[in-house]
């Protein structure tokens, strides 16, 4: 990984011999299929640079689209008494979940349009959903007969198309796929739990058979692995499979793969942590991690019955982007499709609301490192990021009386301070600042100078922290060699 106190000449140097090292060692390395050898491997340069992600669940519980996207596991399952009224009120006698299948049409489904919307939001890698808990799968895989894009429904390969899309049209953007290990109703599954999980038929015969039919035929390079907290990884066969897919598979330089590969193994193996859903520890922390959480704050899968209030203003999604980074995660910013294949008009609105606030301030985030400090110790709300020399502090409120307070910088007779969007004659301007005591203050400009919208971005040069931190800096090395 690139060391942030560098000039950055140097570190595009570092940068660039990191990068072939990371290459040389991957060559060389073979991974045993064991935590202690496979949590040896590097994290791949590319991931921790993209910072910000796209996550889709999309499915058959888009139809119904009520709830959740555990429709099926609400309604059958724990028989939740608001799911089993709906179907009650809407549906006919002895419709099953299957009956929605035919009915998850997508026929406005337009990856190339879906892929210009990711790519206006400023993201670097998307998450498809390959296979949700309900078992349909969004590919016409062999081990999903009849219950796949391809035999009922859409009749097309939902997936194939947008990695299609992804890598035709936005070069930037990785491609990865989520998948889930179990299947609520899967009788195999149902058999193997019986059985206290002694036996793995549906494993053998369904799980990693469609694990590697999605690798070989699709390449992704994120495989984001859920559904495995009923069991040990053991039964899952895991390990086995991750050092297939570190050695010998065609993504094994670049993939990168999360922790839920069984019970007690979040937050602890994978090449980055998402420990629970919408993570978000507000510290640094020492493994490179994801907050993946939603737009809407009720659910992953889209629901009709959703509110204005329910979805993260543009300053709600901007914060939790800017407290993520700051303590070294990425985030994965999740929309939930409709049945006939359309990103929700807020959805695309609020994605595309951030990619316009990453177009003036993306300096301060893509290929960022973890300042000395995460937050100011003085005014809320101030998150730093930093990139050679430079300190960035993400500004989430207009200060008062157009003057910042930092508690944790502390200025030199170097330092020179701007704000991204702040410019003249297209040449950044500076900021007049002063030294107090225990703070430094910066002084804004007027708020209709700058282009930026909802947060500001000031970039700080010949700066120190104001005192040492508590965890050296090495805490984020993330398995680099």
């Amino acid at each position: 990984m690139c060391v942030c106190w560098l000039r950055p000449s140097v570190q595009a140097g570092m940068c660039r011999l990191t990068h072939l090292l990371f290459l040389l060692g991957v060559a060389l390395a073979k991974y045993d299929p064991t935590w202690n050898s496979l949590d040896t491997r590097p994290l791949p340069p590319w991931y921790d640079g993209a910072k910000i992600g796209i996550f889709l669940h999309w499915g058959v519980f888009s139809v119904p689209s009520f709830g959740s996207e555990w429709f099926w596991q609400n309604w059958q399952g724990s028989h939740g008494k608001q799911y089993v009224e709906f179907m009650k009120e809407n549906y006919r006698p002895g419709f099953t979940y299957q009956d929605f299948a035919p009915q998850f049409t997508a026929e406005f489904y337009d990856p190339e349009e879906w892929a210009s919307i990711f790519n206006a939001s400023g993201a670097r890698y998307v998450v498809l959903t390959s296979k949700h808990h309900e078992g349909f799968t969004n590919w016409p895989s062999k081990y999903s007969w009849n219950w796949n894009s391809m035999d009922v429904g859409p009749k097309r390969d939902l997936l194939g198309d947008l990695a299609k899309a992804i890598r035709s049209k936005t070069p930037k953007i990785h491609f990865g796929l989520y998948h889930s290990l179990y299947e609520w109703f899967h009788p195999l599954y149902l058999q193997d739990k019986t059985n206290e999980f002694q036996t793995s038929n549906f494993v053998k015969t369904k799980t990693m058979p469609e694990l590697y039919e999605l690798v070989n035929d699709y390449q992704p390079e994120v495989v984001w692995s859920d559904g495995d907290w009923e069991t040990e990884d053991w039964y899952w066969n895991s390990t086995v499979f991750l050092a297939w897919l570190f050695n010998d598979s065609p993504v094994k330089d670049t993939v990168v793969v999360n922790d839920r590969w069984g019970r007690g193994i979040p937050c602890h193996h994978g090449s980055y942590y998402t420990c629970t859903d919408r993570y978000n520890p507000g510290v640094l922390q020492p493994h490179k991690w994801e907050n993946c959480m939603t737009l809407d704050r009720h659910s992953w899968g889209y629901r009709r019955n959703s509110r204005v209030a329910d979805y993260l203003t543009p300053l709600d999604l901007i914060t939790e982007m800017a407290m993520t980074i700051s303590c070294g995660g990425n985030i994965l910013i999740n929309a939930g499709p409709t049945h006939d294949g359309r990103i929700p008009p807020i959805m695309e609105e609020r994605l595309r609301q951030l990619g316009s606030w990453l177009n003036i301030n993306g300096d301060a985030v893509y290929d960022s490192r973890p300042w000395i400090h995460q937050n100011d110790s003085v005014t809320p709300g101030v998150w730093f990021t930093s990139k050679g020399d430079e300190v960035f502090a993400i500004v989430l409120s207009w200060p008062k009386n157009d003057v910042l307070n930092l508690g944790s910088v502390v200025s030199t007779p170097t330092t020179h301070l701007s704000i991204l969007g702040y410019h003249e004659n297209n040449i950044r301007r500076n900021l007049h600042f002063k030294s107090a005591i225990k703070r430094m203050q910066v002084v804004f400009p007027p708020m209709s100078d700058i282009n930026s919208q909802w947060a500001w971005v000031v970039v700080m040069s010949g700066v120190k922290p104001a005192s040492r931190p508590s965890l050296p800096p090495k805490i984020m090395s993330f398995n680099t060699p």
